[in-house]
């Protein structure tokens, strides 16, 4: 974190000065984003890249979704037709990753398990990303603010 100071009802940070406080909000928002991204957020976009259907494929049935994922393809590669022990099945996800769009569908073989759960994963370390972020620049927002100026 830059300098703060304040003169006069407005701020002055990280070299820019007269800043009002929805605009420190921001520069401090910027200044965390810039901290978060790492190797890390790379893999995560990476991962949910992968997992888009955009492959073709040979002929599949009328509700099946459509084409199929490099993260599939190399699941399929690595682990070919390879079950779970003792008959066990896991879920997996399709048709997206939000509650609205997401179907859950049963699956015995590691390798569709595999292949769908590498963009989920993605999904889940940018959520969490986001959250870090959040957190952060509320927190720095609310030590260097005055008064009503405060989130909370």
């Amino acid at each position: 974190m830059d300098t703060v100071e304040e003169l006069g009802g407005r701020y002055f940070y990280g070299g820019r000065a007269n800043l009002r406080a929805s605009e420190l909000l921001f520069m401090i928002f910027c200044e965390n984003t810039a901290d978060q991204f790492g190797i890390q957020d790379f893999g995560a976009i990476v991962a949910i890249l992968s997992g888009r259907n955009n492959l073709g494929t040979r002929g599949k049935f009328n509700n099946a979704t459509k084409g199929t994922s490099y993260a599939s393809k190399g699941a399929r590669a690595v682990f070919k037709k390879t079950k779970f022990p003792f008959g066990i099945s896991l879920p997996t996800w399709l048709d997206g990753y939000t509650p609205w769009t997401a179907r859950r569908v049963m699956v015995r073989n590691i390798a569709p398990f595999v292949g769908r759960s590498i963009p989920l994963l993605g999904v889940i370390i940018l959520a969490s990303d986001v959250t870090q972020m959040t957190y952060r620049t509320l927190r720095d927002y609310n030590t260097i603010a005055r008064g009503d100026d405060k989130l909370w």
